[in-house]
């Protein structure tokens, strides 16, 4: 969808990941997606070269969010949930609704 604006593809779901889940490492995202490392990985870069994200170690992996002090921050996250809004509820239930944390046990 905002695929034309952003360059391609990989940068709108990461983008749209991080709204979500407000922040994400390389793994999880690929691991969400289907798509190889090495393409998340690149496309990241790219976006914290920018300015955009912001990446943080946390122990042995890497913490990518959305850099508080981007100066379109809102706007960029505005234009990202009115595209998100736009989605089929298939793709949203696929890709954005994924549990982040295991349930408590006992539970059915």
């Amino acid at each position: 969808m905002l695929e034309p604006l952003l360059g391609n593809r990989v940068i709108e779901k990461i983008l749209f990941y991080l709204l979500i889940y407000e922040n994400g490492y390389i793994r999880g995202i690929s691991s969400a997606f289907g798509i190889p490392v090495n393409g998340i990985a690149q496309q990241l870069k790219r976006l914290e070269n920018g300015g955009i994200i912001s990446g943080q170690k946390k122990g042995k992996i890497r913490l990518y969010g959305f850099n508080p002090r981007y100066p379109f921050l809102p706007e960029l996250k505005a234009i990202l949930q009115k595209a998100l809004d736009a989605l089929p509820e298939a793709e949203l239930e696929r890709f954005y609704r994924q549990r982040t944390r295991p349930r408590r046990k006992g539970k059915p």
